[in-house]
């Protein structure tokens, strides 16, 4: 497979993690979940239930591709800095077990809302929900240190190797900062969440993903010599 036909298909790839994630992580949620109120996110829940099945299946398809999407990357940029891309790889990796598990919580909410779990009676089926769903989002918040840490290395190769963008290198290892203060800053500050300054730290990575996405899908990678290992920049 040619540089930029193994680029293409790496973008593929991306594209289907942006795409899915999008989806688990930000639509359904807001069609789905009431905050704060278990008995009408139960209710929503009860009737949308095809799209929380979907979203579930979808979130296993997302993750899935995240075992495959950092196993491509460093194929393309692993001559460019073995150790970085090692480290590229590894810290992506870690993320998939603890979602993989997290989404556990979702599937025993369909148990739930369709009755098949009968040791929790029907009164106290919303809050047995609404804990799942807390537990849920646990695990994505931890989740999201590998989902910002596995940037910075990807941005360095994307930086040095520059069979992207350099510019996109460096959105790239910005979004590892922003994800990095998204993690400590809710963790350390409560209320965080709800700051100008949260929202502007999501917007590096937001920028390098989906302009790397892109770019890989459309134009393919360049191919450069191993040269650029030796630091001749």
């Amino acid at each position: 497979m040619s540089y930029t036909s193994m680029g293409r298909l790496t973008g593929a790839v991306y594209l289907v993690v942006v795409l899915t994630g999008i989806f688990t992580l930000g639509y359904a949620p807001s069609h789905l979940i009431v905050k704060g109120d278990a008995a009408a996110t139960f209710d929503t829940i009860s009737n949308a239930m095809p799209l929380f099945r979907w979203s579930v299946a979808a979130s296993f398809v997302c993750y899935f591709a995240f075992l495959i999407l950092p196993v491509l990357f460093y194929r393309l940029l692993y001559r460019h800095g073995p150790l970085a891309a090692k480290l590229m790889v590894a810290l992506a990796v870690t993320s998939v077990p603890v979602m993989m598990s997290s989404l556990t919580h979702k599937l025993g909410i369909i148990d739930i809302v369709s009755g098949k779990n009968g040791l929790i009676a029907a009164a106290d089926r919303p809050a047995a929900v609404m804990q799942r769903l807390y537990d849920y989002n646990d695990g994505v918040f931890v989740a999201t240190l590998f989902w910002g840490a596995w940037l910075f290395p990807l941005g360095y190769l994307v930086f040095r190797s520059r069979v992207l963008p350099r510019l996109l290198g460096i959105f790239l290892m910005l979004g590892c900062l922003g994800y990095t203060l998204n993690f400590f800053g809710p963790l350390l500050m409560p209320g965080f969440s709800q700051t100008t300054l949260s929202d502007l730290a999501s917007i590096p990575s937001s920028i390098g993903e989906i302009g790397t996405c892109l770019w890989l899908l459309v134009m393919g990678a360049k191919q450069q010599p191993v040269r650029a290992m030796s630091g001749t920049d």
